[in-house]
């Protein structure tokens, strides 16, 4: 009996969880909001494929939770966790049918039934939403039985397909301006959704890509290995000349809103390579960064606003002064937590991010500083004439922030103070035993993860003109760790990847707003349990996690079944 039930007993407990989420997700609204958008025109909806994801996601889970069983144990579960997942939907339909639940849940309404049971009355409707948690989890099954490689060619190709067609409303104006592409978009696209066409092509053009790549892949990069050195520069720079032309040209395709996103990610990419500094490299966690940010603002605030008038500075005056007093407060903030680690680290740095705040709306500083009314009239950023006012004129000074702090972290990288700083994340103690001098390394750290975030900061008060206190709270710290751990511990390129995809993708999604942190969370919940490298993680902690799967690329897994 013991031995039976051990068979079945993840994916009940899985579906149970997974049934929870689902009726959450249900009864806030996002099933019924997101229906109003087509994913594939007429045949499936954003809501629906909300909660296809979801019952996937969860068998998923249940196979893995399994663990490596060469039997059918994992696929069972995997079924029996989207169908018990599924039987939660069912049950809050027959609920729903036999009583009013509108009265205390004002989202379960009959259309939010419809929905689940596709139109269908009865015991009809009941037996498809069961009948469809029972598809995923075969699916699921599917999928965790599938060699690595084919699996992850069916998930990117199937998530391009569905990117597409969410992001649709800014996909399609970009390919239509195109001119001669623009044939293209109509291809694609519907009025409200992808084509069936456009949707088969995207799923089957990912899949070559990513197959192709998968197998000539390797050939190709020992191809370029084996080039001789002034060959390799050549591809280099030709690649670098490519992506300088893409990002200056950038802003004129995108248009004014997409530009208007640009410039936020890019904050957030200046924000996220600085702390990427001290939790990346050093390993010390900080959830009072945004102090620094801050500081960055108010100083260049006090120096060019001839609201506070103090000393009406231009832009490019204040600047020096706003890093170097970044850059002073954070070897300020190092010195008092120099024998903390871990959570304790954490906690203080949280409270002198507080300390700033609050601060910054006293009354004592209220004259120098504009108090709660923050400091307004900061002139804009302008060389030889030529001012950064519009979102595509800022994202040109927001992308040079951007490159000069990716060199300065790259140099940084290799350098022995970035090797210092890694033996530090990895162990304290077996670092300093190797004549690494903790002190100066971990203020270095500190220092250097200030005078970024301080310029993010001084850029941040000329775009927007003003500063006040409320743009400072400690949500900013948190977004900016969670891009830096989504993206990838200790990789710049990772750093760039989560902005944006925690914070480009939400500015895209402005009509979904009110649903914001619950996906955010949601994402970050599944994140950390399918990938918690990141999604483009550093080799060395890439290696760490996953030494033995990148052996076995394009081969069963070892928990598959024979």
């Amino acid at each position: 009996m013991t031995q039976t039930r051990s068979l079945w007993e993840h994916g009940v407990k899985t579906g149970i969880i997974g049934g929870v989420a689902v009726l959450v997700i249900a009864l806030v609204g996002m099933v019924e909001s997101f229906h109003r958008r087509d994913i594939i025109a007429e045949v499936i909806t954003m809501g629906q494929v909300l909660l296809l994801i979801g019952g996937v996601f969860i068998g998923y889970i249940a196979a893995k939770r399994t663990g490596s069983d060469e039997s059918l144990a994992p696929g069972l579960n995997a079924v029996i966790g989207s169908s018990v997942t599924g039987g939660f939907l069912a049950f809050l339909v027959i609920v729903g049918r036999l009583i009013n639940l509108r009265a205390v849940l004002v989202n379960a309404s009959p259309m939010l039934y419809k929905l689940l049971t596709l139109g269908h009355k009865g015991v009809a409707g009941i037996f498809i939403i069961l009948l469809i948690g029972m598809g995923c989890g075969v699916f699921a099954a599917a999928l965790f039985y599938l060699p690595r490689l084919t699996r992850r060619v069916i998930i990117l190709s199937l998530s391009s397909m569905i990117i597409a067609g969410v992001l649709q409303d800014l996909i399609r104006p970009v390919i239509a301006a195109w001119g001669p592409v623009a044939v293209v978009s109509e291809w694609l696209f519907t009025g409200n959704g992808l084509t069936v066409s456009g949707s088969i092509s995207i799923v089957i053009l990912i899949a070559v890509v990513m197959t192709a790549w998968a197998l000539k892949g390797q050939d190709i990069k020992s191809g370029y290995g084996n080039l001789s050195g002034g060959s390799q520069r050549g591809i280099k720079i030709s690649a670098f000349f490519m992506l300088a032309v893409v990002l200056l040209a950038l802003p004129h395709i995108l248009g004014l809103f997409l530009s208007e996103v640009l410039t936020i990610v890019g904050l957030y990419v200046l924000l996220g390579l600085g702390l990427n500094i001290v939790v990346g490299y050093a390993g010390m966690l900080d959830l009072g960064y945004v102090a620094f940010f801050a500081i960055g603002s108010y100083v260049t605030a006090v120096l060019t606003s001839p609201e506070l008038g103090f000393f009406s500075l231009t832009f490019w005056q204040a600047l020096p002064f706003a890093v170097v007093l970044g850059i002073f407060f954070g070897v300020l903030l190092g010195i008092p937590v120099l024998k903390m680690r871990g959570d304790y680290l954490a906690i203080a740095t949280l409270g002198f991010g507080e300390i700033i705040r609050i601060l910054v709306l006293s009354d004592f500083l209220r004259p120098w500083l504009g108090g709660a009314q923050g400091a307004g009239k900061i002139p804009k950023a302008a060389i030889m004439g030529y001012q950064f006012i519009t979102p595509q004129q800022i994202y040109y000074l927001i992308l040079a922030g951007c490159i000069l702090v990716v060199f300065i972290s790259l140099r940084l990288k290799g350098s022995r103070l970035g090797r210092a700083w890694m033996a530090m994340r990895e162990d304290e103690d077996v670092a300093q035993a190797m004549g690494i001098n903790l002190v100066a390394t971990k203020l270095l750290a500190f220092a250097t993860g200030a005078g970024f975030s301080a310029l993010s900061g001084a850029i941040f008060a000329s775009k927007l003109g003003s500063v006040y206190p409320h743009s400072f709270n400690v949500i900013i710290s948190i977004n900016i760790l969670c891009l830096i751990i989504v993206g990838g511990m200790g990789s710049i390129p990772g750093v760039i990847v989560g902005a944006a995809a925690l914070v480009g993708l939400p500015e895209l999604l402005r009509e979904f707003a009110e649903y914001r942190l619950l996906v955010y969370g949601a994402a970050l919940v599944a994140m950390m349990i399918l990938r918690p490298e990141g999604l483009w993680p550093e080799v060395r902690h890439k290696m760490e996690l996953h030494a033995e799967e990148e052996n076995n690329i394009g081969e069963p897994e070892p928990s598959t079944a024979t």
